[in-house]
């Protein structure tokens, strides 16, 4: 069972980072409270699961000021994008692996 869920990845375990990652894979960019608001989540909960994708190197983080407000956006990176569609194709795999023969 073991060779079925090797592709799994950790950093994609919990539903904040799946969410995240799930949402940059499919735009550009996010900004801050736009994945907040997306995900139900608080600010400290948003920051922290960036912030291990981040050192995983799978999230880039860019800050700028738009109209004189700080605006932080993310994005996912090369890595990101790949290691996230490698786990996307693990679940699938599993998903539809046959039923056990007795």
């Amino acid at each position: 069972m073991k060779n079925i869920i090797s592709n799994i990845n950790k950093a994609f375990d919990h539903r904040v980072r799946l969410g995240i990652m799930s949402v940059l894979m499919v735009n550009e960019h996010a900004d801050f409270t736009t994945l907040r608001e997306l995900l139900g989540v608080t600010d400290g909960n948003i920051a922290s699961h960036i912030k291990a994708l981040e050192k995983k190197d799978y999230v880039k983080v860019e800050k700028s000021f738009i109209d004189r407000k700080p605006n932080t956006r993310y994005s996912a990176t090369k890595k990101g994008r790949e290691d996230f569609q490698k786990h996307i194709d693990a679940i699938e795999s599993l998903l539809g692996q046959q039923q056990l023969k007795p």
